[in-house]
């Protein structure tokens, strides 16, 4: 199987989208929703979006694993944005001219300073060697993941840089019906983007863990492969999201073959996430921490000895996954 797409900058949406002045069911205190029409949009055409992979779009925070100080490591998702003072006269623009595209921005004056080790995402716009901010006016951006920093304490639970392991949830290689959660080493992971879900991200819309023993997992981008997806049609995909088990999931990412990607949310077919039932908690899931069970002394607070514990563990579900802490 080809290496999916990494997630670097915002998906478009598959569908033409507008603007219903309606409160979002997405976000709180907006004023409006953003909805799908029917029209399939240029940009998946162009992109060839009827010969793309889909996969399922996990819900929790976009991570990236590259170098650091020479090793590989764990970044968190960190968009620099612009100061007051320039997204007033951004907003005012767009109220104005409604084209993004159009507004002037000086890059070295308008946007909030960044911590020194911060990187731009990759393909993002450059002009005269400034990373250019996309259309909402921010500049996507990663975050080195430090041991004792407490902002990203939930991203370095599912890390050890002394051993340069990842805590990984995918499926199990040979059975697709199972779930495998594993201690992957982060250089297998490199220039891969990830997601990360548990107790304390977005929710915890998978039911992760407790507040008392939180619990989170490392999921590659693309890793969940959509097999019985129908027709590209705006009627048929709102049915397989209402009605098919497969379709309790917060959207779907089409990997297309040029790299590009492109998405659409339940919230753009009118629906809600998240569900009582994902589909994500309808698998067993089983704990698979060999070879590094025995071979590496884990901290023993940390999440790695906790798996180590109940190595070899099978689970009717995700949120059946009790610590003993």
């Amino acid at each position: 199987m080809r290496r999916l797409g990494s997630v670097q900058r915002k998906m478009p949406c598959v569908f033409v989208t507008e603007v219903k002045e309606e409160p979002s069911t997405k976000r709180e205190h907006q004023p409006f929703k953003v909805l799908a029409t029917e029209t399939i949009s240029h940009k998946a055409l162009d992109a060839d979006i009827h010969s793309a992979i889909p996969t399922e779009k996990v819900d929790g925070t976009c991570c990236y694993v590259t170098t650091y100080k020479g090793r590989p490591y764990l970044w968190a998702r960190l968009d620099r944005k612009p100061n007051k003072v320039a997204e007033k006269r951004f907003k005012n623009f767009l109220r104005s001219k409604q084209n993004s595209k159009e507004f002037f921005w000086n890059v070295e004056e308008d946007f909030r300073p960044v911590p020194e080790c911060w990187i731009p995402a990759k393909e993002i716009e450059q002009l005269n060697g400034n990373p250019m901010p996309d259309e909402n006016g921010h500049i996507p951006g990663w975050v080195p993941v430090e041991k004792n920093n407490k902002q990203y304490c939930w991203h370095s639970s599912v890390v050890n840089y002394e051993f340069e392991l990842a805590l990984v949830l995918k499926h199990h290689p040979d059975d697709p019906g199972l779930l495998e959660i594993s201690a992957v080493p982060l250089s297998d992971l490199l220039e891969q983007t990830l997601e990360l879900i548990g107790t304390n991200i977005n929710g915890n819309p998978y039911g992760l863990g407790s507040k008392k023993h939180p619990l989170h997992l490392l999921i590659p981008h693309g890793a969940f492969q959509i097999r019985n997806l129908p027709t590209l049609k705006h009627s048929d995909l709102l049915s397989w999201f209402e009605s098919c088990r497969e379709g309790k999931i917060e959207g779907i990412v089409w990997h297309c073959n040029d790299g590009c990607l492109i998405k659409v949310h339940r919230h753009h077919l009118g629906l809600c996430w998240p569900t009582p039932d994902t589909y994500m908690n309808s698998k067993p899931v089983i704990i698979n921490m060999n070879p590094y069970k025995y071979d590496y002394a884990f901290d023993t607070k940390c999440l790695f000895n906790h798996f180590s514990k109940i190595d070899n563990q099978k689970f009717g579900r995700l949120k059946d996954i009790i610590l003993d802490v």
